[in-house]
C-alpha cells in the first residue's frame, strides 16, 4: 500500500522538448500558442526549447504538430523539423553552395569566320 501511494507522488509527467534555436522571437511564441490550444496541456518556452508536458502524448506525434504548424506558417522552405534522439528539432535548411566555373588559363572561346 506504502508503496503505491508513494509511485503516484513521485511519478512525474513525461515532458517532452523541442529546440527552436534558429525560429524568430515571434514564431517561438506563436509555436507555444498553437501547441497549448491543440494539446490542451501546459507549454513553457525557455530560452531555445518549448517544454510540453504531457502523458500521452508520443515523440513523433510531437513532430507532426510542429511540422503542421510549420506549413501553416508557410515556414516550410525555411524551416524542417526532424526527431533527433528524445527531442524535436527545427531547423533552418542550409544554403546550397554554388559552383564557379573556372576557366583555364591561355584558351579563347572559338570563334567561326564567316565568308559572306
Amino acid at each position: 500500500m506504502w508503496l503505491g501511494l508513494c509511485w503516484v507522488f513521485l511519478r512525474r509527467r513525461k515532458r517532452l522538448s523541442v529546440v527552436v534555436d534558429d525560429l524568430g522571437r515571434d514564431e517561438r511564441e506563436l509555436l507555444c500558442g498553437f501547441l497549448r490550444s491543440s494539446l490542451g496541456v501546459d507549454v513553457v518556452l525557455s530560452g531555445g526549447k518549448v517544454f510540453v508536458d504531457s502523458g500521452r502524448l508520443s515523440l513523433d506525434e510531437l513532430k507532426v504538430l510542429v511540422n503542421k504548424f510549420v506549413y501553416h506558417k508557410n515556414l516550410n522552405r525555411k524551416y524542417w523539423v526532424a526527431v533527433d534522439g528524445n527531442i524535436v528539432r527545427v531547423s533552418r535548411f542550409g544554403k546550397a553552395k554554388k559552383r564557379e566555373k573556372r576557366r583555364e588559363e591561355g584558351t579563347r572561346p572559338q570563334t567561326i569566320t564567316h565568308g559572306w
